[in-house]
């Protein structure tokens, strides 16, 4: 302090105390404010240092979000995490025991053809006394032999029949033709097979239509890919009214689940469009012989508008992630736990190798919700309710209380802290599939129907135009629906190509849908 400033202080100790106070309090508030700063900077620095581990482990690491154990129903988090001496012991045990090569299964439907490997007749004796040997057995070994497709050119021969009587003395001579094929492209060189070729190689295998260009050349055939596209666009057109057929069974179904990914369209004046999903059931063949729909719906943004437009009145269940534009639907969300468990596999991957945690704890509640379902996964929807009710509602209402007081000592910046206050923000649409047999745990299903898309989209990267996009939701929508219901595709499309063309406009289609095609294949 300055010899100025000391005679300007007070005489008397009252003022001295109020000024010695004041400074205090100034000082203790600048402290506060340096502490307050230093921890902002400490989580900022967590928070970059999570960011950093959870790139690496997306980068370099397993992208299995599976655990030990996962399909067990009550094992505790202490014995996850704290091996025995028996285990350490086992651990440690040096082995020599070698696996056997797997070899490929080779289904036993496909036709064989047998090869008979014999010895001479001549050394058919016995090398010791010179006696006929006798066959006492044979050893049998498998082969795969592929046959590379073969194209052929059907010629149609219509013979044109006509009257020489009245050719000579008639006004007039009428000629009798057969009629030509029905096709559902007239005039076109494309067959049911091959308009099932195309749309199978790129629909299912990602293969452009360019790569199908060349392969067809090196068959001899000058088949462009323009042309496959407006044979493309004129199918989808073709197959609509089908579409349509399954979109209306699709809003009669008990419960639905939904997902979204985006969509390069060129002649959209928008970054990105997106392609919708939705559909009900399973990936197999159900025993009740109910439909398994996966539907595609392409649409230029993504806001609520779109799902709510598809899926108009629809009340039931539906089963989706934590996309807020679901929310304009009048339906039931159902939320995907297979979510909430990504969040905090991400904030135990922080936690460092070999460390545990508070997302241990959260992963072990939820490794017992799914190993419940694993038991149960053969049940019927009542059945399902029922043990859900007696098992896992339990188990979440403890996870419940352990997420409300994790809430209040964690960061809710930190990885951890977001996965807590997620799964919070979700938790009531979290327990609808508790309380409807019809609704999984996760949206898993709705995941795997959008992967085929993503697959093939990193093949052919965009769509020209916006009709395009259209006519390939409706063409992914028949074949990955054809997988569902446990068809080939292309199998399923040549039947859909040659039937169409018999119909009229106002025939049934509900005979040609995949779930019908397959309850009568099994039925014979």
């Amino acid at each position: 302090m300055k010899t100025s400033d000391i005679k300007q202080l007070p005489d008397d100790v009252e003022s001295l105390q109020k000024m010695v106070l004041e400074l205090q309090s100034e000082r203790e508030k600048l402290q506060t404010e340096m502490a307050l700063e230093e921890q902002r900077w400490q989580q900022k620095i967590r928070y970059m240092m999570e960011q950093w581990q959870l790139s690496l482990q997306k980068r370099f690491g397993a992208s299995s979000e599976g655990l030990p154990g996962q399909g067990e129903l009550f094992n505790e988090l202490e014995e996850a995490l704290e091996p025995t001496a028996e285990e350490v012991a086992a651990d440690q045990t040096v082995t020599y025991t070698r696996k056997k090569p797997r070899c490929p299964r080779i289904d036993e439907s496909l036709p064989r053809e047998e090869v008979l490997r014999d010895i001479a007749d001549e050394d058919k004796v016995c090398d010791c006394c010179g006696h006929d040997l006798h066959r006492m057995g044979e050893e049998t070994s498998e082969e795969l032999e592929f046959i590379p497709a073969s194209i052929k050119v059907l010629r149609h021969v219509r013979p044109k029949y006509s009257c020489r009587a009245c050719e000579k003395h008639g006004t007039q001579t009428a000629v009798k033709i057969a009629p030509v094929k029905p096709s559902i492209l007239p005039k076109s060189i494309a067959t049911p097979s091959l308009l099932a070729q195309i749309i199978s190689a790129k629909f299912q295998f990602g293969l452009p239509l360019y790569r199908q260009e060349a392969m067809f050349k090196q068959y001899g055939i000058e088949l462009s890919r323009q042309t496959m596209s407006r044979w493309m666009l004129t199918i989808s057109e073709k197959l609509r009214p089908l579409y349509q057929r399954m979109r209306d069974i699709l809003l009669k179904q008990p419960a639905l689940w939904a997902d979204e990914t985006t969509l390069n369209v060129l002649d959209v004046d928008k970054s990105k469009c997106y392609m919708w999903v939705y559909g009900c059931g399973t990936d197999k063949p159900r025993p009740d012989k109910s439909p398994n729909i996966v539907l595609y719906d392409y649409q230029d943004g993504r806001g609520g508008v779109h799902p709510a437009a598809f899926l108009a009145d629809y009340c039931g269940p539906l089963q989706v992630d934590g996309y807020q534009g679901y929310e304009q639907t009048r339906s039931q969300l159902a939320g995907c736990w297979a979510h909430a468990r990504r969040k905090f596999i991400e904030a135990k991957t922080v936690q460092g190798k070999g460390k545990s945690g508070k997302a241990d704890q959260a992963l072990s509640f939820i490794q017992k919700l799914y190993g419940i379902e694993q038991k149960i996964k053969d049940d019927g929807p009542a059945q399902k309710q029922e043990k859900r009710d007696a098992l896992a509602q339990p188990v979440m209402d403890k996870l419940k209380t352990w997420l409300d007081k994790s809430a209040l000592q964690v960061n809710p910046q930190s990885l951890l802290g977001k996965a807590i206050h997620y799964t919070l923000k979700q938790w009531d649409k979290l327990q609808v599939y508790l309380h409807d047999g019809h609704v999984n745990i996760d949206n898993n299903r709705a995941e795997r129907a959008i992967k085929p898309f993503v697959i093939g989209r990193k093949a052919w990267l965009f769509s020209n135009s916006r009709g395009g996009a259209q006519a390939s939701a409706i063409l992914y929508s028949m074949v990955e629906t054809a997988k569902a219901n446990g068809l080939m595709p292309v199998d399923y499309l040549m039947m859909l190509f040659e039937q169409l063309a018999l119909l009229n406009n106002d025939d049934d289609l509900d005979s040609l849908l995949a779930w019908n095609i397959n309850a009568d294949k099994n039925g014979q």
